[in-house]
């Protein structure tokens, strides 16, 4: 059973959030040793799964517990006699980017329900599957959820919580909002953010900002498949707006480096494979800063697994990273927006980074295999009647033609994918369209 499955059974038991980045709009444009600090863990276990940034304008507007792993008896070989590695669990992630919601996605989802709530669920219908088919899915709410404020765009974004129930539905299982507008309605919205989806969804990892020092010691899990995963996440700035100084909330901003270390090595130890979000970057830039490299190299160094890039706006590389013990991380340094109105044509080309751990039981080290891409576009005409994600092979050069942003055309958005996913990182089924035919 998908962990969707169950998260959405919890969900309508209970009753029936996310954050983004400083995107504007469109429409309104005219493993090694690690430390024991007594940190704790919340767990989810099922069996199957001052900076101001203007370039996010919207183009229309405990640690010290021990992994358990199960002493199955290895396999011994019946011609050498030898014993043989015990096959464990295996665990497909995907990772969106940024959900950032402008004012023509929350209107339409506002039309769409009929005057009763909001509905943003047919922006992302043409996904289909992609989502629910992984077993655990995560996704970086770029603007924060709350019904405390009324609905707001770039550049101090919030999104009604209906996004929270649509996403769940979508398939996503796990919500970084780890980014630069996590503090856009301040301590107010930050608490309003999370109280909701503490209240609704209590059950599901939120992670990246927090109520306090204890909540953020309290590392977020899930356990799918035998195999546990630890989420953390970073954020570079947040648009020049800090928390008071009496203030009990927490982030956590890259530049707080010995923390960082701190808390990674903490959650190697008490989860099989550590996922580390982080916004960083330059905005709308394909461009990997070498800041971006040298903080994903620590983070690897450190204990992290998965390393998951969010903030420029727009699509970058991918790769492994070796370590000296001989095991590899891997790091997809930018997986652009997931949805937005920005009005700049590198944002509207955007991936699902997708990626295979797994977990020998008689090591209980874990493997990363199959990692790759699949490209998305993001949608929008001039007249705004539509906002949608859609997958490569079902957007057409006609398409292209009528995006409202200038400058986006069917053979841009294939030359952005080529050069900047590597072929063996490409999604097999898109290999041909992206590199083998002629539009």
């Amino acid at each position: 059973m998908k962990l969707k499955k169950a998260m959405c059974i919890k969900g309508l038991l209970l009753s029936a959030v996310f954050l983004a980045g400083s995107c504007g709009s469109l429409e309104n444009v005219p493993m090694s040793t690690r430390s024991s600090a007594p940190l704790t863990e919340t767990t989810v276990t099922t069996t199957a799964p001052e900076v101001t940034d203007t370039s996010e304008e919207s183009a229309a507007d405990t640690i010290a517990v021990e992994v358990f792993v199960s002493q199955e008896p290895e396999s011994v070989s019946e011609q050498t006699g030898e014993s043989v590695p015990q096959s464990g669990g295996s665990v497909r992630l995907l990772f969106a980017g940024d959900n950032l919601i402008h004012t023509p996605i929350y209107r339409i989802a506002k039309e769409t329900a009929g005057g009763d709530g909001y509905d943003f669920s047919p922006a992302y219908a043409n996904l289909g599957t992609l989502i629910s088919d992984a077993d655990i899915a995560v996704l970086n709410q770029e603007t924060i959820l709350s019904d405390d404020f009324e609905p707001d765009t770039y550049p101090t974004f919030c999104t009604p919580t209906e996004m929270a129930h649509d996403m769940l539905d979508l398939g996503f299982d796990a919500f970084s909002i780890a980014n630069n507008h996590v503090l856009d309605k301040g301590e107010k919205g930050l608490l309003s953010t999370l109280d909701f989806w503490e209240s609704v969804y209590p059950n599901v990892p939120v992670y990246g900002a927090y109520k306090s020092e204890e909540d953020m010691d309290r590392v977020r899990t899930l356990e799918v498949n035998g195999i546990k995963f630890a989420f953390l996440g970073y954020m570079e700035h947040t648009n020049g707006i800090s928390l008071p100084s009496s203030s009990p909330c927490r982030v956590v901003y890259t530049s707080e480096e010995e923390l960082i270390e701190k808390q990674v090595r903490h959650a190697a130890e008490i989860a099989d494979c550590v996922i580390v979000s982080v916004h960083f970057g330059i905005e709308v830039s394909n461009l990997i800063t070498d800041d971006q490299k040298t903080f994903s190299r620590k983070l690897a160094d450190w204990g992290a697994d998965i390393i998951v890039g969010t903030q420029p706006h727009t699509i970058q590389s991918m790769e492994y990273l070796d370590r000296a013990d001989g095991s590899r991380a891997f790091v997809f340094y930018c997986l652009g927006n997931f949805i937005s109105t920005m009005d700049n044509p590198l944002s509207m080309a955007e991936i699902l980074g997708r990626i295979t751990v797994e977990k020998d039981s008689s090591t209980g080290r874990i493997t990363l295999t199959q990692p790759d891409a699949v490209p998305l576009v993001d949608h929008f005409e001039r007249t705004y009647e539509y906002v949608g994600v859609y997958p490569f092979d079902k957007y057409t050069p006609e398409m292209a033609a009528k995006h409202a942003i200038s400058g986006v055309s069917y053979d841009f958005l294939k030359q952005l994918f080529r050069e900047n996913i590597p072929r063996e990182y490409m999604a097999e089924e898109y290999v041909p369209l992206i590199y083998e035919q002629n539009t």
